[in-house]
C-alpha cells in the first residue's frame, strides 16, 4: 500500500487485473481497460459504523473512507445528503407498494448530481498537486467543475461542443471558468480532452481523474440506505447515460453491505 493512501490501496484494471499506483491515470497500458480504485475494507471495517457516520456532518463526506482521498477532503463541504421523498401517489400510480425519489436537484452549488463525482475529483487533484483542472462537458459537469473550482481557489478550463447553446454554460462562465467551444461533437471535445491532459498535466475530472471522479456517485447510495433506516432498496432506477452512476450506485450497496452497515438481501 502506498504512503499516505489513506484507506486506498491501488488502482485496478478492471479487465486484466493489473494494478497501478494512485496518480493521474485512467487507462490500463495493455488493454485499454478502465481502472477502479481498490480498497483496504479491513481497515475501513475497524474505523467506520453506523454511529460514526451519523455524528458527522449531513454531507457526502461523513462517507469519506470509502471515498478516495488520502486525508481530509477539501472541495464539496455542503454537497450530499439530500432529500429522499417519500411519493406516495405516484407509488399508486405505479402500482407499487413503497416508492422515494432522491431529490439530487438541490446539491449544492450546481443544483446536479455532478457536484458529488466534481467534489471527489478535485479534492484528490489538490492531493496530487494540480492547481488546474478541466472537463469536456455539454452543460452540468462543466457548471460544477466551474463552481467547485473556484471555490477551491483552482483555475478551471471547460472544453465544449462549439454549437453548445449558451445557456447550458452561462454558470461556468459566471464562476469564472475559461470556456473553450470545440467543432465537433462530444466524443472528439473528450479526445481532445485526452490528449491535452497528457501535454499540460491538468487534472481532467473525466479522463485522467476518471478513477477518483466516478466513485463520488457511490454516496448518493450510501445516503439512501441510511436515509431508508440502513436497509438496501429492493429495486433502484437510475438514469443510464454512460452507465457510471448506474455502476456505482451498486457498488456502494455491495461496500454497506460487505462492512456489515446495511443487511444482506436475499434480492
Amino acid at each position: 500500500m502506498e504512503k499516505n493512501a489513506g484507506f486506498m490501496k491501488a488502482l485496478k484494471c478492471r479487465e486484466c487485473g493489473r494494478e497501478y499506483p494512485l496518480t493521474a491515470t485512467h487507462v490500463c497500458e495493455f488493454d485499454f481497460g478502465p481502472l477502479e480504485v481498490v480498497y483496504d475494507y479491513n481497515r475501513i471495517k475497524q474505523s467506520l459504523s453506523r454511529p460514526v457516520i451519523e455524528s458527522r456532518p449531513q454531507t457526502m463526506w461523513r462517507y469519506r473512507e470509502l471515498l478516495p482521498v488520502a486525508g481530509e477532503p477539501t472541495v464539496g463541504f455542503q454537497v450530499g445528503f439530500t432529500p429522499l421523498i417519500k411519493a406516495d401517489r405516484l407509488a399508486r400510480r405505479l402500482g407499487v407498494r413503497e416508492l422515494w425519489v432522491k431529490n439530487d436537484t438541490v446539491n449544492y452549488p450546481s443544483l446536479s448530481f455532478k457536484d458529488r463525482v466534481v467534489s471527489v475529483a478535485l479534492s484528490r487533484a489538490r492531493e496530487l498537486g494540480f492547481t488546474t483542472v478541466a472537463c469536456a462537458s455539454t452543460g452540468n459537469l462543466a457548471n460544477s467543475v466551474a463552481a467547485n473550482a473556484a471555490a477551491a481557489g483552482l483555475k478551471a478550463y471547460v472544453f465544449i461542443p462549439a454549437d453548445l447553446e449558451q445557456g447550458k454554460v452561462v454558470n461556468s462562465l459566471v464562476y469564472g471558468a475559461e470556456v473553450i467551444g470545440i467543432k465537433g461533437h462530444y466524443d472528439e471535445v473528450n479526445r481532445l480532452c485526452a490528449e491535452i491532459a497528457g501535454k499540460y498535466g491538468w487534472a481532467f475530472v473525466n479522463v485522467n481523474m476518471r478513477p477518483y471522479y466516478a466513485e463520488g456517485s457511490k454516496s448518493m447510495g450510501f445516503e439512501i440506505i441510511e436515509q431508508l433506516g440502513w436497509r438496501v432498496p429492493q429495486h433502484t432506477v437510475v438514469p443510464m447515460a454512460s452507465g457510471s452512476l448506474l455502476t456505482k450506485v451498486q457498488k456502494s450497496y455491495q461496500e454497506f453491505t460487505k462492512l456489515g452497515l446495511a443487511p444482506e438481501t436475499t434480492y
